[in-house]
This record gives C-alpha cells, structure tokens and sequence, in this order.
C-alpha cells in the first residue's frame, strides 16, 4: 500500500531540492473551488436579475449560504475554504467581464460543444472583446475575498481567479481590437501588469492561497481544440509555451509567502466536458516552466490520459491528482483512490502528492448532477484518504 515513506528516486525532469512545507497549500486534502449553490442562492440570483430584490438583499442572503459552507468544509476536515463562488454566475466570465478594457459581447459567435456520456449541449455565452487598454480599475473579487477571510476562522481562506490565458483563449486575436493593439505584445504587456496589480492587491488584503483556473492549457492536449486554436489565429504548436510565459510575467516579484496553484481541467458544465486527451503533449514545458507551488489536474477517468506526465515534475513542486470526479454522484471507492495514487508515484515522489476531486462541483451557476450529500461525502472521503496515506488531512 502506497505511503508517503515510499519516495521515488527523481526521474527525467525532475531536480533535487528541500522538502515542501507540510503547512502551506496545496494541502493533501484539498478542492478546486466552486461547490453546489444552495436553492436559496439560486432564487435570489433570479429575484434580483428581475428587479425583485436588490444588491443589499441578494448579498445579505449570500452571505448567510456562504457563512454556512465554510462552516461545512471545516466540518469535513478540509484546511482550506472557498467561499464556493457563491457570489459567480460563472467561474471566469465574472472576473472577465470586470477588467478594465473588456466589453461584454451578448452575439459574439462562440459556442462550446460539452457533452458526456448520455448528453450535449452546445453553450453560446455573452463573450468579451477587448476595445480598450487592459487595466484593472479595483480589485477583483476584493469584496468577495474580504468576507471569506473573515468568516473562514482557523483554516485559510483560498480564492480562486481565471489566469491571463482565459482573456485569449476563445476569441484569439478576433477578440482584440486591432485599433488598441494593433501588436499582441502590448496586449499581453498590459494584461500581465493588471494580473500582477491584483495579485498584489489581493495579498495586501491578507490572501495567502491564490489559484489560477486555466483550461486552456489542459484543453491543448486535444487535437480539436489545436484546431480550434489555428482557426482563431493561434499557434497551436506552441500557443501552451506562450500562456506559460505570460502567466510567470503576472506572477513574477510575487510575495514568497503567497502560495499559487493552478487548476487545469477539461471544461466543466452540468456534469459535460469539452476537450479529452491525457498532459503529454503540454506536460514537459506546463511543470518544468510554470512557476507555481502545486498544480490541479483532474485523472478521474480514461479521457484524462495516465500519469506518465508527472515524470516532468520537479521536485518542490506539488501535483493533486484529481482522482473523484465531481460529475457523477457515485462515491469512490478508498481502496482505489489508493491504488490510483500508487500507480502515479511510479512517476513522481508520493510526498509531492496530494488528493482532490477533478473540478469544481459548479463552475457555472446550475451545478453539476448530483446532491450536496454526494459532494460532502466525496470531500470527507478524499479527507480520510489524505489522512490514511500521509498522516495529514
């Protein structure tokens, strides 16, 4: 049985360095972010889209749902919380649409195909378009992260943010107006200055676990979505190595008591997904190159590929693998989860392992096919699973 004495000698990619510190995220037991909105949530958001109720109501009864959700993640053991986004209608958009220079486009021609097993739906969202300079005119989920540090108590307060890649990505350079960046480089110069402006603001507010969600970089695996990245005037051969590089451009002079993961999965909509295909084809340049502290890749089925990438993962790094899949209530079995983490330590030092689900439980605001029961239970489990393999939950 797989333990965290069982320490693989480094293989190709990976380098020799001081142990990671047992107290700083990510934590062995940890989760990506968005959780299932509670009904009450869900009715305001809709009173207050139809003028029923205001601002001061909706976020009145937000915070009392979100009071009640971090309550329910130290409960299941859980050392860090997020406030579930809660305050979001979507995990990316929200954030978008609030950079200075964006404008939010309600026919902008982009549909995502996601689907799963039993169904499809084809998602044509309001889209953003850059029409003016990139900048940042407050701080982003200021407010939002505020209320969770004061409610979180003992454990930390995790906030999670889209990276720079998701302002690029859909569009390309058909997004950006030509007129204000007639060149990508001053659109990239202007967008990793607003990115790093709100990492520090953020920090100023006592943020100390910063996730950046990017499925851009997991969505390059896929074939189709290289094509889709040609199609839109990118370069699919190396656009991964570009958004790497601007993404360390943002976070470059961060404070050293910061910790930042990223989150790389597949899309997440209703329990659907968007692209398949396992890390290979971005894994050397994405570990290697990404200067983060723990990276959130999701391995809960066959479309996620094998674990051979971790042999890129250089020691001080941290990888949670993202073994129970938040679209499909079934609860995981311990045993497997465990024998799944020994399969990945064939590749990379168990000790540079911790456990989460795959995704957020609703990234957007609908939620994925199951009950909150099923979403406690799966983050208690993966909880006791941490604790069984490393001593620590």
């Amino acid at each position: 049985m797989v333990d965290a004495s069982s320490a693989q000698a480094p293989t190709a990619g990976q380098s020799s360095t001081e142990p990671i510190a047992n107290g700083r995220p990510p934590f062995r037991a940890d989760h990506v972010g968005s959780l299932l909105r509670p009904p009450a949530v869900l009715r305001a958001r809709e009173d207050f889209a139809a003028g029923k109720i205001d601002a001061d109501e909706l976020r009145g009864i937000e915070d009392e749902a979100i009071r009640e959700v971090v309550r329910k993640q130290q409960e299941v053991g859980l050392r860090s919380a997020t406030d579930g986004e809660f305050r979001r209608e979507s995990w990316h958009m929200d954030f978008i649409y609030q950079l200075g220079g964006m404008d939010k486009v309600y026919d902008g021609g982009i549909h995502v195909e996601f689907h799963n097993e039993t169904k499809s739906y084809t998602w044509a969202p309001p889209t953003a378009r850059v029409v003016s300079p990139i900048r940042l005119p407050h701080t982003i989920f200021g407010d939002a992260f505020t209320f969770l540090r004061n409610t979180a108590g003992a454990v930390t307060p995790k906030l999670t943010i889209p990276s720079p890649s998701m302002v690029h990505y859909r569009g390309g350079r058909s997004a950006i107006d030509e007129s204000v960046y007639p060149e990508l480089d001053a659109f990239w110069d202007d967008l990793t200055a607003a990115y790093a402006k709100e990492v520090r603001l953020l920090y100023d507010l006592g943020c100390r676990y910063l996730q950046l969600d990017d499925t851009s970089l997991a969505y390059m695996n896929d074939p189709a979505q290289r094509q889709h990245v040609a199609e839109v005037g990118g370069d699919p051969e190396h656009q991964h190595e570009h958004y790497i590089a601007n993404i360390n451009r943002a976070l470059a002079g961060r404070p050293a008591d910061l910790s930042i993961t990223t989150h790389m999965c597949r899309g997440n909509n209703q329990s659907m997904w968007a692209a398949e295909g396992g890390y290979e084809y971005v894994a050397e340049a994405l570990f290697n190159g990404l200067e983060v502290d723990g990276f959130f890749c999701e391995w809960d089925d066959e479309r996620s590929g094998g674990f051979e990438p971790l042999r890129f993962v250089p020691k001080g790094k941290r990888v949670v693998l993202g073994l129970v899949t938040t679209k499909r209530g079934a609860l995981e079995r311990k045993d497997d989860l465990k024998r799944r983490i020994e399969e990945a330590s064939k590749h990379i030092d168990v000790d540079q392992l911790c456990l989460s689900p795959q995704c957020g439980f609703s990234s957007t605001q609908e939620g994925n096919d199951l009950s909150p029961d099923e979403q406690w239970a799966k983050l208690r489990l993966i909880v006791e699973t941490a604790q069984e393999i490393w001593g620590e939950g």
